[in-house]
């Protein structure tokens, strides 16, 4: 399966971010933790050159935790400074203001040399989607957020927002996608949802996913769908025949007879991304070749 999806927007929201680059202090990135390597835009390191940055393991709490400590122990060691968190129950959120003040420390101790105190840092959020940028945005905010209205040289449409006394949040439109050549990468940006569903074939994926839910993760397809499977079952008939007893279990059927193969691989992905699979992790540290 060739997996690509580069909308045209994407080029000029390139463009806005290289002209915003300029007023900011610090990068805030999210990432998913269940992919965090695949998740992350190669575009980013190379406009962000020179500025403070903090990656936000997001959707810590769907991925597995073993693999979340590897992940942020490996983005430490590149210099990042790095927060687990989950946007939607507020982990994670209280340590995020601290990891500012690390990622900053420099550009405040040269602040405080020049007799500038108290100078709010500013920040920018990016992120692919479906990575939960406007739901940490939200939630850090919270109710207390106030606009502090346009700055010179940011375009209209970009608004200035006041998290706290000392930090800055320029909140732009969706931001960047990487056009990948690594379908490896692309695979995963499929499985966790952010590619568009509409451009994959989710039953050829499905047996994809299996094939690595066997070899890493077995007893959650087979506790979810209550299933007696081996986990050595991993070849392709082995597979077809696996996403067909997860269509019997789940009631996925035809009119006429025979199993609903696209429905179940559409409840297979519910479950992962949902977390009803159990806490699964794509890629760690060790695998790459970086």
């Amino acid at each position: 399966m060739n997996i690509q999806w580069y909308p045209g927007h994407m080029t000029k929201a390139r463009r806005q971010m290289q002209e915003d680059i300029k007023l900011i202090d610090l990068l805030i990135e999210l990432v998913d933790a269940r992919a965090p390597l695949s998740s992350r835009n190669p575009d980013i390191d190379e406009l962000g050159k020179g500025k403070a940055r903090l990656i936000l393991l997001n959707k810590s709490d769907l991925a597995d935790e073993r693999a979340n400590e590897q992940w942020a122990a490996w983005f430490l060691a590149q210099g990042f400074q790095v927060v687990k968190l989950n946007c939607r129950s507020g982990a994670g959120l209280k340590q995020i203001n601290g990891a500012v003040q690390a990622a900053c420390r420099e550009k405040i101790e040269r602040d405080r040399k020049r007799g500038i105190l108290n100078r709010p840092i500013r920040a920018m959020v990016v992120g692919i989607p479906n990575v939960g940028k406007s739901t940490f945005i939200n939630a850090f905010a919270g109710k207390a957020c106030t606009k502090t209205g346009n700055k010179p040289g940011v375009t209209k449409g970009n608004q200035w927002i006041r998290l706290n006394k000392s930090l800055e949040l320029l909140d732009t439109p969706g931001i960047l996608w990487p056009k990948f050549e690594d379908q490896e990468a692309g695979k995963k940006l499929a499985y966790i949802g952010s590619i568009n569903d509409e451009i994959l074939d989710k039953e050829e994926l499905a047996l994809e996913l299996l094939s690595f839910l066997q070899e890493r993760y077995p007893d959650g397809v087979r506790e979810r769908y209550r299933l007696e499977t081996e986990a050595s079952q991993k070849a392709p008939k082995m597979l077809a025949s696996l996403l067909e007893q997860i269509a019997k279990a789940r009631g996925c059927l035809q009119k006429g007879g025979g199993y609903d193969l696209a429905k179940a691989a559409n409840l297979l992905f519910d479950d992962l991304r949902s977390g009803k699979l159990g806490r699964i992790t794509f890629e760690r540290p060790d695998e790459q070749r970086v």
